[in-house]
């Protein structure tokens, strides 16, 4: 077959192969564990690294923020001047208006408002069920919720579950109203959802996996939805809808009760309108609520690598440098960092490509999913990823260790790692297969080394399509992203 004639798939799981093969390993009778190994913070250290100027950009136009943000959604709960049924039915309304977008796929009117009504009935009696009282949110497709169906975007899986996944259990004990499941990258192994329209442009991309989850969050429909990420899935979403993507810490929210993609990567994570409303869903999904998001620490060190900043339209890399000016106007400083360089980024492309479709291979073989009924380049993506080898798998299980260990090293001269988050506004739908690499790339390495990672919007760049901004850290240090984040969206005015 001549290069011209093969698929994106296959293009892009030979070169990413070919990645494999080109390593070494450091020292071959001292393989890494295969095993992930979620670390702490490293203690930050000063060193003689170089201080970055950043210049002041004009400010990015602000995006638009549909219905009301889950904070303040909370507050007119507890004030009396609103009720769940009230949200329920501005859900219901903004996902009837905008049905041509795609977003819901499954939800039961009826019965979501007579749920309404008791959580109601509830609060006026003093009977919490818990911090999320009466808040109306959504679940991705490939998450369970007791009664509705999980299809994983796909006419190959049909199941109507009687369990919730553990995180969907959790936030339904502290009183959330989960309302709709929305829509998916088939079985999520794409960064498009292809199905769905951009809110801004229904012409461009909304971006995925979670790009239901996007879409809902930022139209209004529900306060706030539950997705996860496995190479990009929360992020390259929510910044292409102008809305916030959390990942947390690897294994924070327990990943049970979903069609696993990936079982060494999978996370889940909230997507909102904010950083506060992302922290109090966490806060209610992890294992441990630990997050304050009302005491923004001491300012700390951001890390930026010059040649990914660099490598994203110019427009983004503006609205990131704004981004920027307004931290260091707030006391962060910003130094210059070696990684993860665009080689590092690369690297971790390929080998997340080959570890998540093996594993989902893997996963869909054992549940004799009839692959005929996929669309055609998830089912190439699952054909290929069982012709991973056994040795190709393990050798890339450890190089992402290799790679893992040293990007963690960088987090002793910073705290917060900045990139764009994708280094494009999202793109024509027509074109979503071209982009399955390009539009990940600056966000899966954080999924393979299991560190946390947030994207945030930073205003508008040309067609008037959202751009964001990517933070990570060290495992462990969700709370300095919170930090960052809030400091940054103060600056931009997304709080009202």
């Amino acid at each position: 077959m001549s290069e011209s004639a093969k698929s994106t798939a296959e293009r892009s799981f030979a070169a990413a192969e070919q990645v494999l093969h080109d390593l070494a390993f450091p020292d071959p009778r001292q393989q890494p564990p295969l095993r992930l190994v979620v670390r702490e913070a490293p203690m930050r250290v000063e060193s003689n690294g170089t201080e970055m100027i950043v210049g002041t950009s004009p400010p990015s136009p602000a995006l638009v923020t549909h219905g009301v943000t889950l904070a303040n959604a909370l507050l007119a709960l507890e004030n009396g001047s609103t009720t769940t049924r009230a949200l329920v039915e501005f859900a219901l309304d903004a996902a009837a208006s905008h049905s041509d977008l795609g977003a819901v796929v499954a939800c039961d009117e009826k019965d979501v408002l007579e749920q309404a009504d008791v959580l109601d009935v509830e609060r006026r009696m003093g009977k919490l069920r818990g911090p999320l009282h009466g808040l109306p949110l959504t679940v991705k497709d490939i998450i369970d919720v007791a009664g509705l169906p999980t299809r994983g975007g796909s006419l190959a899986y049909d199941d109507v579950p009687s369990k919730d996944a553990t995180a969907v259990a959790r936030l339904r004990r502290d009183g959330a109203l989960l309302f709709a499941k929305v829509a998916t990258h088939e079985f999520a192994l794409g960064v498009a959802t292809p199905q769905c329209r951009n809110p801004y442009d229904p012409t461009k991309l909304s971006g995925g996996s979670s790009g239901g989850s996007a879409i809902a969050a930022a139209l209004g429909i529900g306060v706030g939805s539950l997705g996860t990420d496995t190479r990009a899935s929360l992020r390259v979403p929510a910044a292409l809808c102008g809305v916030v993507g959390f990942k947390p810490t690897f294994g924070r929210i327990p990943a049970d009760g979903i069609i696993p993609l990936s079982w060494t990567i999978d996370h889940l994570g909230p997507i909102t309108q904010t950083v506060e409303d992302a922290s109090i869903l966490f806060n209610s999904l992890a294992d441990e609520p630990f997050l304050d998001r009302g005491a923004l620490r001491t300012p700390g060190v951001l890390g930026v690598v010059p040649e990914v900043l660099a490598d994203a339209d110019p427009l983004i890399v503006k609205a990131c440098e704004h981004a920027l000016t307004i931290l260091t106007d707030a006391g962060w400083r910003v130094r210059e960092v070696r990684g993860p360089s665009i080689a590092d980024l690369e690297l971790s492309n390929s080998l997340g490509l080959l570890i998540s479709r093996s594993e989902a291979a893997a996963f869909h073989r054992s549940q004799e999913t009839d692959l005929s009924k996929c669309i055609p380049e998830v089912r190439e993506q699952l054909l290929r990823g069982l012709t991973i080898t056994g040795s190709d798998y393990l050798d890339a299980q450890r190089q992402r260790a290799i790679l893992g260990q040293r990007i963690l090293e960088e987090f002793v001269h910073c705290d917060v790692l900045v990139s764009p988050t994708t280094p494009l506004v999202a793109p024509r739908r027509e074109d979503y297969e071209r982009y399955l690499l390009r539009l990940s790339r600056n966000t899966i390495i954080w999924s393979l080394i299991g560190a946390p990672a947030v994207s945030i919007p930073i205003g508008l760049c040309e067609e008037g399509l959202p751009a964001g901004i990517q933070f990570a850290a060290a495992p462990g240090n969700e709370q300095t992203l919170v930090n960052a984040g809030m400091t940054l969206e103060r600056g931009l005015g997304f709080y009202f």
